[in-house]
C-alpha cells in the first residue's frame, strides 16, 4: 500500500477536478484518480455552458448563480485560459402561448435575484438579426457564460498540482475499501490499494457502480445527448441561444411543444453555441439508452432540422463532426453533493445532468466545506443523498409550466 492521503477523489472530469482544486487549496493532501486521462469522459463530450437561464427559479437558479460568481474570477485564480466569455444567453420564444409562460419565467427568476429580461418585437431581431422572422420574443440572462470544457478541467488539475495534489491518470478505481466499522479506509485500483479516511466519488454516470461496492445506492441514470459541430463560417448568432421549448424537453411537465413526434421522442430542442474560433455547436437531444454513446444519424438529422428552423441562414453550412455524451440524470434534476451517512468517510459529488460544467466551482467549494466541517456558502439540504430515501420519487419533479 502506498502512503496515505487525507482525501481520495475518484474521477478526473470537471466535478472531480474542481473538488480536488478546492480541497488542495485548503492545504488538504488530495489524491485524484482517473481511469483514463483527465477530461476523458462526459467533460469531453459536452458544450461549455454556465447557465442560469434554464434553471428552475429558487434553489436551482441560486446555486448556479453562486457558481457563476466563482467563475468570474477563476481564470485569474487558476492562471489558465479556458476561453471564458460572459456574453449572456437567450431563449427564443415561438408563439404567444410560449410568450405567456416566458414572461412569467422572467418574473419568477427576477424575484430569485437573476439578471433577466424579456425582449419582444423589433428588439428580438436587433439582438439576433439571423433569427427566423417569426420568432416573437427572447428571454435574456445577462450573467450566463460559456467556456472550453476540457480547458477548464486542465486548469483545475494543474492548479491542484501546484497546491500539492497528486494525480493518478490511467488508474481505475475498482472499489471503495472499508474497515471493521464500515468506515472508509481507501480504494482498490488497477495500480494497487491507496489509503485515505475520506473518499469522494465524482464519477458521473459511473458513480452508482462504484458506490455500490460498499452498498450505497446513488440513483443516477445515464441520459445521452448528441452535439453537431459546424464548420467555420460567417457570424450566425453572437451568443448562446436555446429555444424556449428546451425547458419543456429538459424538465417535462404538462406543456407540450408544437413539433413533430420524433422531436419529442428524442428530446430534440435547439441549443446554439458560437465558439471563439468561428464555428458553432448545435444541440441538443435527450435519450435514456443506457451507456450507448454512438451517434444516431436520425438524431443528427433532427438536430440540424431544428437548428435551421431558428436560423435559416445555416441551411448550407457544413457539419464537420458529431459526438455524444452521457448526462448523469437524477429524478429531481439536482445533483448529489453529500456525505453517504451509512459509510463514514464516503462522499458523493455527481448527478449534475447537463449542468456539470456550470456547477463545478460551487460543487468543489461546497464539498471542500463539507470535508473540513466549515459553514457552507449556501444550504446543502436539497443536495443530500438521503433525500431519495425520504420520497419514492425524490424531492419532486420540476416543471416549467
Amino acid at each position: 500500500m502506498s502512503r496515505a492521503h487525507d482525501v481520495i477523489v475518484v474521477g478526473g472530469g470537471v466535478i472531480g477536478s474542481a473538488v480536488a482544486y478546492y480541497l488542495s487549496k485548503k492545504g488538504i493532501d488530495v489524491l485524484l484518480c482517473e481511469r483514463g486521462d483527465v477530461a476523458n469522459g462526459t467533460s469531453s463530450s459536452c458544450d461549455g455552458n454556465v447557465l442560469a437561464i434554464d434553471k428552475m427559479p429558487g434553489f436551482d437558479s441560486q446555486i448556479t448563480f453562486e457558481s457563476q460568481k466563482l467563475y468570474d474570477r477563476l481564470e485569474t485564480e487558476l492562471g489558465h485560459d479556458f476561453e471564458y466569455r460572459r456574453l449572456g444567453s437567450t431563449l427564443a420564444v415561438e408563439d404567444e402561448e410560449q410568450a405567456v409562460t416566458a414572461r412569467d419565467w422572467v418574473r419568477r427568476q427576477k424575484q430569485a435575484g437573476l439578471p433577466m429580461r424579456y425582449l419582444e418585437g423589433q428588439e428580438v431581431h436587433d439582438d439576433e438579426p439571423q433569427l427566423a422572422t417569426d420568432i416573437i420574443g427572447l428571454v435574456e440572462c445577462a450573467s450566463d457564460s460559456s467556456l472550453n470544457p476540457m480547458a477548464v478541467v486542465f486548469g483545475f488539475v494543474l492548479a491542484s498540482q501546484r497546491h500539492g495534489a497528486s494525480v493518478k491518470r490511467f488508474t481505475e478505481v475498482r472499489s471503495v475499501v472499508t474497515g471493521g466499522k464500515s468506515e472508509v479506509t481507501g480504494v482498490d485500483t488497477s495500480e494497487g490499494r491507496f489509503a485515505a479516511p475520506k473518499v469522494i466519488i465524482c464519477a458521473g454516470v459511473w458513480t452508482p457502480a462504484l458506490a455500490g461496492t460498499v452498498g450505497v445506492n446513488v440513483p443516477i441514470t445515464p441520459r445521452k445527448g448528441q452535439i453537431l459541430v459546424a464548420e467555420r463560417t460567417k457570424t450566425i448568432g453572437r451568443r448562446k441561444l436555446m429555444e424556449f421549448g428546451y425547458l419543456m424537453a429538459k424538465f417535462g411537465g404538462p406543456a407540450k411543444r408544437k413539433v413533430e413526434p420524433d422531436m419529442e421522442k428524442y428530446g430534440i430542442a435547439l441549443v446554439f453555441e458560437p465558439t471563439p474560433h468561428g464555428n458553432f455547436l448545435i444541440g441538443s437531444s435527450r435519450q435514456f439508452v443506457g451507456f450507448d454513446t454512438v451517434c444516431s444519424s436520425r438524431v443528427n438529422t433532427l438536430l440540424a432540422r431544428r437548428a435551421i428552423r431558428f436560423y435559416p441562414a445555416i441551411r448550407d453550412v457544413k457539419v464537420i463532426r458529431s459526438y455524444a455524451g452521457l448526462r448523469p440524470y437524477t429524478d429531481d434534476h439536482l445533483p448529489v453533493v453529500s456525505e453517504a451517512p451509512e459509510v463514514p468517510g464516503l462522499y458523493v459529488a455527481a448527478g449534475h445532468e447537463g449542468d456539470g460544467i456550470g456547477l463545478a466551482p460551487v460543487t468543489g467549494l461546497l464539498m471542500s466545506q463539507m470535508v473540513t466541517r466549515e459553514q457552507p456558502v449556501m444550504p446543502v439540504e436539497p443536495l443530500r443523498l438521503d433525500r431519495f430515501q425520504r420520497s419514492s420519487v425524490g424531492v419532486g419533479h420540476a416543471s416549467c409550466s
